[in-house]
């Protein structure tokens, strides 16, 4: 019976898998809209709403918040050591500090960031969101404004505070990277920092962390949220869809930056 229905021409199948694509990217959009909605609505931020999505906001954010620290603080101090030894070997050192700035705080760490968030925090959330939907009991708006909507804020909210947070301290590590644990370099290092963030640079590096933010969290929720979506090549599909839309922004980021 499979067999039978199955596409047994080229174009058939090249349609159908157009159309799937074209649905999944449907239902991720019109997600988006519908949280966007509840998001603006008054009766979503009711009292017992604003505590559900206090906690979830915490279960999401602070589980994860140490353990990020720490790690962007270590990649930070290796790899702004990695840079100062190599300038210092071509003679580059005046270099050093702006090549660290950039490829850390810039690029490195909201990346880092937002697939972190992803894989401990929102696509195990579109898991347990799949799982309560097959259980039954809400469907519609009133399922994506309790179910859906506090997980999207969440995985923003987390997603926003690591990449703040861990650029604080990567730019701290940096500093003592270069400098030493003293205020000798306090000023040329504000005002390379000051060359780097420019208000286009400012702009571009927030609305990539905001897309980021976006990503992470919409796309795994919709895979989470329709029922086809919750077989394995569904999943590995909404997996694709997010990496190449977090790919993409990333793309975008750097032709605003050095273009």
């Amino acid at each position: 019976m499979n067999a039978l229905l199955a596409p047994t021409s080229l174009p058939e199948r090249f349609w159908r898998a157009a159309l799937r694509w074209a649905i999944a990217w449907w239902r991720i959009v019109d997600l988006g809209a519908v949280v966007l909605v509840l998001l603006l609505s008054p009766s979503s931020w009711s009292r017992a709403a604003r505590s559900r999505m206090a906690r979830q906001i915490v279960a999401d954010t602070l589980p994860i918040l140490l353990g990020f620290t720490v790690l962007a603080a270590l990649i930070s101090l290796v790899l702004t050591r990695i840079v100062v030894v190599t300038a210092q070997s071509y003679g580059l050192t005046r270099y050093a500090l702006e090549m660290v700035v950039r490829v850390l705080v810039l690029e490195l760490i909201p990346l880092t960031a937002a697939l972190f968030v992803a894989m401990r925090t929102t696509i195990p959330g579109g898991a347990q969101l799949a799982q309560v939907r097959e259980r039954g009991g809400l469907a519609g708006v009133d399922f994506v404004r309790l179910e859906v909507l506090p997980r999207v804020v969440a995985g923003v909210y987390a997603c926003i505070t690591l990449a703040a947070l861990s650029c604080a301290v990567a730019l701290v590590m940096a500093y003592l990277g270069v400098y030493g644990a003293n205020l000798a370099g306090l000023g040329g290092y504000t005002r390379v920092f000051g060359q780097i963030f420019t208000p286009q640079i400012t702009l571009v590096f927030a609305l990539k962390t905001a897309f980021f933010s976006l990503a992470v969290a919409l796309i795994p929720m919709a895979s989470g949220l329709y029922a086809r979506e919750r077989s394995d090549a569904g999943r590995s599909g909404g997996l694709a869809r997010m990496f190449a839309v977090v790919l993409l922004i990333e793309v975008l980021s750097l032709m605003g930056n050095y273009y």
